[in-house]
């Protein structure tokens, strides 16, 4: 039997692990492909540009580190077709969270002011409150003209691995999403805030037979590594006709 000489076995080696590290190369996900996938698992072009998404749930606050129970947490969204500053409130949007039938808020954004129930807000401290909210949509217009991507550190969300994805809007601004590795759910975004760095986790997922739409059940919320509250969303409509009134509030 031949003797196979070291210098053509070190070629058989150098040729087997370049031809494995190029399998794996090909098998490599980009930026845009996961965001490709994370749209489709959501619910495709359906999920991607509703006119409009109406919540219900309730919500547990942690304002002093102890559970507050909001017995009822609402939330009425209608949508613009385009977005070129994630972090700024646009559409319009109605929040609303009742404690033993007692509002402990309500606030709202008519596409042009907001409004709590002190009635209109001035205007840059709307900004800043909205700047402390809005972000998740950045992932819906992701793959629009002028956005961009990028893949940056793993995560692990929940102890399941997950790809985190850089996307920047036409404004410069910067959010992190969190795609699961595994069936490419959204399970995570982050950005920084007025209030500090922001991020939610979302988990318990659900869907309805009449729409193509995956909607998380629990979304938590942190500021700075604490968490601020939870919302468990119970039900959800798409595409429902919703009033101007619903989102202007009058001063009491």
């Amino acid at each position: 039997m031949k003797k196979i000489s070291p210098i053509l076995f070190l070629f058989t080696l150098l040729a087997f692990n370049c031809k494995e590290h190029n399998a794996k190369d090909e098998t490599q996900l980009t930026a845009t492909q996961i965001i490709q996938k994370a749209h489709e698992k959501a619910g495709g072009v359906f999920w991607q540009r509703p006119k409009s998404l109406t919540m219900k749930g309730f919500g547990i606050f942690y304002p002093n580190g102890e559970p507050v129970k909001h017995e009822t947490h609402n939330m009425w969204r209608e949508f613009e077709q385009t977005k070129d500053a994630a972090h700024r409130a646009n559409g319009k949007v109605r929040i609303e969270s009742f404690r033993d039938g007692t509002p402990v808020f309500i606030v709202t954004y008519d596409g042009e002011n907001t409004y709590d129930l002190r009635g209109m807000q001035e205007k840059s401290a709307a900004d800043n409150r909205w700047a402390s909210n809005f972000g998740y949509g950045a992932i819906r217009h992701a793959l629009d003209d002028g956005y961009s991507l990028l893949i940056v550190a793993d995560d692990t969300v929940k102890t399941k691995p997950a790809y985190t994805i850089k996307v920047t809007d036409p404004n410069k601004g910067e959010t992190f999403f969190g795609i699961d590795k595994k069936d490419f759910k959204i399970v995570k975004v982050a950005f920084q805030t007025p209030r500090g760095w922001h991020h939610r986790e979302y988990s318990k997922f659900f869907s309805k037979e009449e729409y193509s739409w995956l909607q998380a059940g629990r979304v938590e919320l942190f500021y700075d590594g604490q968490l601020s509250n939870e919302v468990f969303w119970t039900d959800f409509e798409v595409n429902e006709n919703l009033p101007d009134s619903l989102f202007v509030l009058e001063s009491k």
